[in-house]
Parts: structure tokens; C-alpha cells; sequence
């Protein structure tokens, strides 16, 4: 059984800067071929898209919206993978996600569908 647990959310104003963190836990068997996503829902909107990487080769996808912004990275040895969120705009607000997918699919990669695993969620608030 998988478990993704987010971490780093918080409350900043605006053009300031945080840093989610999604740790795998997988078991004794860590998976290095997997897409890892952050997903964000703002109230009353629904869930989308933000960045995705793709843990074997590290080839990374940002929304347009936050392209310029933020940047997803991964650290192997401690299977965790990073969301570095810098210019907060109050947009920005909304419970951020993790999310890993372990098999193969052709959906996009801001598709909700092309993940197996979701995390709880981390809070973040952008005040103007």
C-alpha cells in the first residue's frame, strides 16, 4: 500500500514563497518509475493540474499558469518530491495535493484519472 504524505503548507502574502514536500512511503519496495503530481483545488473550483515529474528520467510538466513561478523537483534517496512555489499570487490559494501514478496510461498528466495514490492535501493561503 502506498501512502503520500504533503507537507509545507502554510500562509504567506503575496509574491512571497513556500515549498511542499510529498513523501512516498512504499513499503520495502521503492518504485522509481512513477508520475508524481500536484493537483490544487480553490473553493468552489474544481481540482486541477499544477506540475507532474516523472520519477525514471526526471522530465517535468508545469501549467501554464504557474510556469515562470514554481518548479517540481525530486530527492531519490529520500523518495520525496518537491513543489517550489516562489511569487504567491492570491490565486495560488487552495489545498494542494500529491499524487503518484504507478502504472502506465495515457492520460495527461494533468489528468486526476493517470494517478492510483492521492495524499491528504496541504493547505495554502496567498493574502494579498
Amino acid at each position: 500500500q502506498v501512502q503520500l504524505v504533503e507537507s509545507g503548507g502554510g500562509s504567506v502574502q503575496a509574491g512571497g514563497s513556500l515549498r511542499l514536500s510529498c513523501k512516498a512511503s512504499e513499503g520495502t519496495y521503492t518504485y522509481n518509475r512513477k508520475y508524481v503530481a500536484w493537483f490544487r483545488q480553490a473553493p468552489g473550483k474544481q481540482r486541477e493540474g499544477v506540475a507532474s515529474l516523472y520519477t525514471h528520467d526526471g522530465d517535468t510538466y508545469l501549467a501554464d499558469s504557474v510556469k515562470g513561478r514554481f518548479a517540481i523537483s525530486q530527492d531519490n534517496a529520500k523518495n520525496t518530491v518537491y513543489l517550489q512555489m516562489e511569487s504567491l499570487k492570491p490565486e495560488d490559494t487552495g489545498m494542494y495535493y500529491c499524487a503518484a501514478g504507478y502504472t502506465p496510461s495515457s492520460n495527461p498528466w494533468y489528468s486526476e484519472r493517470r494517478y492510483n495514490y492521492w495524499g491528504q492535501g496541504t493547505q495554502v493561503t496567498v493574502s494579498s
